[in-house]
């Protein structure tokens, strides 16, 4: 990977927005928020006001000050050094692994809308397709930003943005109709969300929603003019995220009753739902194909995001020369067949052995945890170079000095922590008793967060060299 010696610069603000949205915007989160009503509003700006404006003003700030490759690990190793960025990183990057097969198993099943509605039930079909798919987005990563992000740009407005205004415009269409809504009258008290102990689970889903508003930032090194072009595409992603999200949401809820949102097994059955209502039914089967596409991006920015920071993190010796090997599109080659294998066994096992369904719902409750711990990394790195590196120049500086900055970090860090709290505690109709669970959670949390310890302690000088050469290839 020549960092020094390239000149193209393939990434501007469109196309910066677009990889934002397709790591946070997804259409299947639509019927779970539909069945909250009118409170989906407040869930949705409780998320909006202490995580996701949060995180974009954050990631705006220090991909500006900062344009460096390596996203979260350049931002956290300029705030507290190697091992805060690796771990930084590290956490990202493993909390992929086991999240890969619960989209993969998502864009399979919803292709068998378009071909044949049983063949989800198929473990042999669902792999095949998992596998497609999954290898496919591989290779598509190994051919570069310019060629992964452009596709990753059609791809988000073809199968996300398109299929979410045809929903909004639908919900629209459906209420001014003159037809009875699926929701009761609109009052101010129904937008705000109810919160207790069995809701708490509910309010670190709804954060967490909008992660990977950091995603476009490990892809400095490739953007025109890093300065200008990344504030200008955070606001832009912000905005579509908010609105299709928030408007498409109540489109559903809307049309489809709530009896049936409750039943669905998923977004394409809240879709028949939603279609039937207008004789549209045969729409399912283009409308599945869209999600598909639309859906591919997604697992494509979190394919490759966190892939590149950890290439990055091999260039600089902290990993051995599997990590840091890199191929003349600047991909990092070691790291992303090295996911891809992991991830084929993980979905192997997901898919055809039911049996250990408890074990992966707790891997996939650790990933929660991974995430937190990142986040929190970015929004303390926000504090601390503020004071650490006041000069720093920032195109994009979070208004109101000092106090601004800590109020902006400070709320991030505040709904991440209590995110990461929640997610520690059996509650929520978990399957297992209290302190095992809290228990489990610790140790895996510690087990998928730590092997930087690990890789830094066996640091050779060899693994620098190899960082090295694969920067002057």
């Amino acid at each position: 990977m020549n960092q020094k010696k390239s000149i193209a610069k393939p990434l501007g603000v469109f196309v910066l927005a677009m990889i934002n949205v397709a790591a946070v915007l997804s259409l299947r989160n639509l019927p779970p928020m539909a069945e909250f009503g009118w409170s989906s509003i407040g869930w949705y700006l409780i998320g909006t006001i202490t995580f996701l404006i949060p995180l974009s003003m954050a990631g705006a700030e220090l991909a500006t000050g900062w344009p460096k490759g390596g996203g979260v690990y350049a931002w956290v190793k300029e705030a507290f050094g190697d091992l805060s960025g690796f771990i930084a990183v590290f956490c990202e990057w493993s909390n992929d692994l086991v999240w890969f097969p619960t989209i993969l198993a998502f864009l399979a099943s919803t292709l068998a809308f378009a071909i044949n509605p049983n063949l989800f039930k198929n473990g042999l079909y669902m792999f095949v397709v998992m596998m497609i798919v999954f290898w496919g987005t591989t290779g598509l990563a190994l051919l570069g930003s310019k060629v992964s992000s452009r596709y990753g740009s059609y791809g988000v407005v073809v199968g996300t943005i398109v299929p979410g205004a045809l929903v909004i415009v639908l919900g629209l269409a459906y209420m001014f109709s003159g037809k009875p809504i699926q929701l009761p009258p609109f009052a101010l008290g129904a937008v705000v969300p109810s919160i207790n102990l069995n809701t708490l689970p509910y309010l670190a889903t709804i954060v967490l929603m909008f992660a990977g508003m950091e995603m476009a930032g490990f892809h400095a090194l490739e953007v025109r003019n890093p300065q200008t072009d990344y504030p200008k595409a955070t606001l832009l992603s912000a905005l579509i995220i908010f609105v299709v999200t928030v408007i498409g949401t109540l489109a559903v809820a809307i049309v489809v009753p709530l009896d049936k949102l409750k039943l669905s097994a998923g977004l394409m059955q809240a879709f028949q739902a939603f279609l039937a209502a207008y004789n549209l039914p045969w729409l399912i089967y283009p409308l599945a194909i869209l999600v598909v596409v639309g859906g591919i991006p997604l697992l494509a920015a979190w394919l490759i995001g966190p892939a590149m920071g950890l290439g990055v993190v091999a260039i600089d010796g902290n990993m051995p020369p599997l990590f840091s090997r890199h191929n003349k599109n600047g991909a990092p080659v070691g790291v992303l067949i090295l996911q891809a294998v992991i991830g084929t066994i993980i979905s192997l096992v997901y898919v055809f052995i039911p049996g250990v369904n408890t074990g992966y719902w707790i891997m996939s409750a650790l990933t929660v945890t991974l995430l937190c711990i990142a986040y929190l990394f970015i929004f303390a790195a926000l504090i601390k170079l503020r004071y650490s590196q006041p000069n720093v120049h920032r195109a994009f500086k979070i208004p109101g000095g000092i106090p601004g900055v800590w109020i902006v970090g400070g709320l991030g860090f505040a709904a991440t922590g209590l995110t990461f709290i929640i997610s520690m505690l059996p509650i929520g109709g978990i399957p297992m008793s209290g302190p095992l669970y809290v228990a489990i959670m610790l140790i895996g949390t510690a087990v998928l967060a730590l092997p930087p310890l690990v890789f830094l302690k066996l640091k050779k000088p060899s693994w620098k060299t190899a960082g090295k050469k694969a920067v002057q290839r």
